[in-house]
Order: structure tokens, then sequence, then C-alpha cells
């Protein structure tokens, strides 16, 4: 009888592991699809005007586009998630990306309106990508291979574009559309597999889908958490940083007397050089004594690894570059995983990755134009860089707050109760 029992349970454990292992095949496919759309334009830059017959003055709109959208979208995600559900609302998220990313290139009058919508799209699906991993009891593992996941996205977007191109007959339309095929690829399996215990934990307020609360006060706005604040501080900062940094860290090098193909690759170098980093940084998190160092110490990793760009000659630029893209990167992973973390439920992570890149992305957004205006002020890199360095500081310290204080929630707390009452459970 035992042995039948055994005999019976163990392809239920074996289906249980299939499902977990399908729901983060599909978060780190639905990652990669959030960047392609921001480095392949980037990558062709040059190409856009002759073949879109867009303005060339209109070109640093057509970078900054999707980094404003994220700025203003964020609360389409949580929204459409407790209407549709978790999966479904990620799903619709991607669909609506392929379908923005071939009307952008095939109809060019909406070239920048399609962009605009293709970045509400992205910003949509990524707010959700944390509420997905909290619910799902995802370890640091998995908040690592999402945000590798974005920064593989991003390498394999610059570098796979021009080749497309050649292989469809030199039409870079066509080479920026077909990355609507991942983007749909990615919408089948989530939809397919990654939302159902999110969706079964935003049911109902306590996260549990099978019972209800009776007794209970609304928790605390999240504009009136600190954590949530600081959270979110760290979050924009260190967006800010990477946006500035990759807009302007290849024009510093030709500066420098570097060959403009030897920095493009340098500047491809910052993003894979990262890839690891942006895969530990959420495990290391994971342990509480690492994570007290390990969140201020990289916003001072950071200062010190833009000051040595900024001294270093140009025969070690190579590996000030490669340290600069490991620590930044790790940044990014760390903000990813500390909405995790820092968050007491699956809802409760869902809103403040809402509150965190919606707020932060809109931050990031003016970190190039304020390092280019720095640049023209000056007339040089040497205040640009410091004041860079300054801002990691600042993260630093947003680090140090983030990981003290009260976990952010959104759930129902209990409500005081009068001497001889209490609250019930019911469901």
């Amino acid at each position: 009888m035992e042995e039948r029992r055994r005999a019976g349970t163990a392809p239920l454990g074996l289906g249980a592991r299939l499902a977990t292992g399908m729901v983060l095949l599909a978060l780190v496919m639905v990652s990669v699809n959030l960047r392609p759309t921001i480095t392949t334009v980037v990558g062709v830059m040059n190409q856009v005007p002759g073949v879109f017959g867009l303005d060339p003055a209109l070109l640093p709109l057509l970078g900054t586009l999707p980094v404003l959208a994220f700025g203003v979208s964020g609360p389409i995600g949580p929204w459409l998630a407790r209407r549709f559900g978790t999966g479904r609302a990620v799903a619709l998220a991607l669909v609506v990306l392929a379908l923005a990313l071939v009307v952008r290139v095939l109809v060019p009058v909406l070239l920048l309106p399609g962009t605009f919508l293709a970045g509400m799209s992205i910003m949509t699906a990524s707010v959700l990508v944390p509420q997905i991993v909290k619910a799902n009891h995802g370890t640091g593992w998995w908040t690592g291979l999402c945000t590798m996941g974005f920064g593989l996205g991003a390498a394999l977007g610059a570098g796979l574009v021009q080749p497309l191109q050649h292989v469809l007959g030199g039409s870079l339309p066509w080479a920026l559309a077909v990355w609507a095929v991942p983007a749909l690829i990615g919408a089948i399996l989530i939809h397919r597999s990654g939302g159902a215990a999110a969706d079964a934990a935003t049911s109902s307020p306590t996260g549990d889908a099978s019972s209800t609360i009776v007794g209970r006060r609304p928790a605390e706005p999240l504009r009136k958490q600190r954590t949530a604040w600081a959270v979110t501080a760290f979050f924009g900062l260190q967006a800010m940083l990477y946006f500035a940094i990759t807009s302007w860290l290849a024009v510093y090098l030709v500066s420098r007397g570097i060959a403009a193909a030897e920095s493009a690759a340098l500047l491809a170098w910052f993003s894979l050089a990262g890839l690891p980093a942006s895969l530990l940084a959420p495990v290391l998190a994971g342990r509480p004594g690492v994570l007290k160092i390990l969140a201020p110490g990289l916003g001072l990793s950071v200062a010190l690894a833009l000051l040595g760009v900024l001294a270093a000659p140009s025969e070690l630029q190579f590996l000030m570059v490669g340290i600069l893209g490991v620590v930044q990167s790790a940044g990014f992973g760390l903000a990813m995983a500390l909405v995790v973390i820092r968050s007491d439920g699956p809802q409760s992570a869902g809103r403040l990755s809402a509150m965190s890149q919606g707020f932060g992305f809109a931050l990031a957004s003016l970190g190039p134009l304020g390092a280019g205006l720095l640049h023209t002020m000056t007339g040089g890199w040497d205040v640009t860089f410091w004041v860079l360095a300054l801002e990691a500081v600042v993260l630093a310290g947003a680090g140090f707050f983030a990981i003290r204080g009260p976990l952010v929630s959104v759930e129902q707390a209990p409500a005081p109760v009068e001497p001889g009452t209490e609250a019930t459970l019911v469901g």
C-alpha cells in the first residue's frame, strides 16, 4: 500500500517541478523581450532618417520615448492584473508590444507613436515580473535569471540587428519587425504557465484565494511607507546612471582618442561584462548578512568605477569599462531583487514594482539629458563624471535605507479590536 502511495505521488512531484520550470522559462523569455525595442534602434540610428523619413532633429526624441513611456505607464500593469489576472496581463502586454514593433516600422508615420506604445507595453510587463516571482516563491536565482534576461535581450538587440538586416535583403524595417516573433512566443509561454500562482494570490486582499479576512483595516498607502521610497530611489538612481553611461560613454571614449569602432565595442563590452553580475547580485542579496554590505557597497563601487574610467589611460579602458559594467549591472539586479525581498506578498511586490519602476524610469530619463548639458556647459567630461560619481554615493545611501525598516505592504492589516471581540476568518 505504501509503495502504491509513493508511486502515485511521485508523478505529482515531477509535474510540480515541471510546472515551476515552465514558469521560470516563461519569465526569462518575457525578460529577454523587454530591451531589444530600444537597443535595435540605437544600433542603426544613423540609418533611421533615410529609411523612415524622420527629421534628424527628432532622433534624440526617438531614443528617449521608451524611457518616457516607462515613467508614465507604471500603474497599468497592476490594474490589468487585477482585471484579467497576472499571466494574461503580461501576455496582453507582449502581444501589444509585438503589434507596436511591426506597425512602427511598416507604417513610417507611426514610428514615434509606435515606439512610445512599445515602451508602455514593456513597462506593463516589466512591473509584473517581480509579482510573479514573489507569488511562486522564487529564489534569488529566479530574479537573477530575469535580470540577466534583460541584459541578454539588450545585447542581442544591439548585436543582431545589422546581421538580420543583411539576411533579410538589406531591409531595415523587417530587421526591426522580426523582434515581434520572440515577443509572441513570450506571450504564449507566460499565458500558459506564468500567472497561475500570482492570479491566486491576487484574488483576495490577503493573498489567499480561498479565504477573506473580516475585521481588517487597509494598509498604509505606499506613498507613506519610507521603505517603498528608499527602494524607489535606489531603482531610479541606478537607472539614471545606466542611461547616462550608455548614452555618453562611447562619445567620451572617442574624445579620449579611441577610434569610434573601438569605442562602440567597449560600449558593448560594458553590457556583456555585467551579465554574470546581474545574475549573481539577486542571489547574494538573499543572504541578509551580504545584503547589508551589498546594498550600500554597490553605490560606492559605481562611484569608484566612474572615476576610474575618467582617470584611466586609453590602454586600461577595457579593464575599467568592464569593471563599471559589472558593478552597474549588479546594481540593476539588486534593484529588482529589492522589490521582491522588501515586499511582504505578491500584491505588494506588484505595487512596489510599479512605483519603483514608474518613478524610477521617470527620473532615469533625466540622466542622458543632464550628463549632456553638463558636458556642453563645461566643455569637458570631468564635471560630468564627478557629478555621476556623487549620484552613485547617493545611490549607496538609498541602498542603506532600502534594507532597513518594515517590509512594504499593501495587504490588509489587522484592525484594532474591542475587548471581547476578534477578527473572524471566513471562507
